[in-house]
């Protein structure tokens, strides 16, 4: 490897959602800062199956509404 192009690998500090810690090494900012996590495995649905319940009928119903007329020919609104 090139010396002095590479960042600097040190540790700092993971703050969980749910307030637990641990250390890892990174990259980011300098050695012993804490990165906050807003989301990690233990609250976000790809990682917990739960889903939020979202209004996709109503969005689908709007976009249907919004883009009707885009790609219909004359002949084909007419049937």
């Amino acid at each position: 490897m090139k010396p002095n192009i590479h960042p600097e690998y040190h540790e700092i500090n993971i703050i969980m959602t749910d307030g637990t810690e641990f250390k890892t090494m990174s990259c980011m900012g300098k050695a012993g800062d804490t990165l906050r996590l807003d989301i990690d495995p233990k609250s976000h649905a790809a990682w917990t199956g739960v889903q939020r319940v979202s209004d996709s009928a109503g969005q689908v119903a709007k976009f249907n509404k919004k883009f009707a007329s885009i790609g219909r020919s004359k002949a084909a609104a007419s049937e």
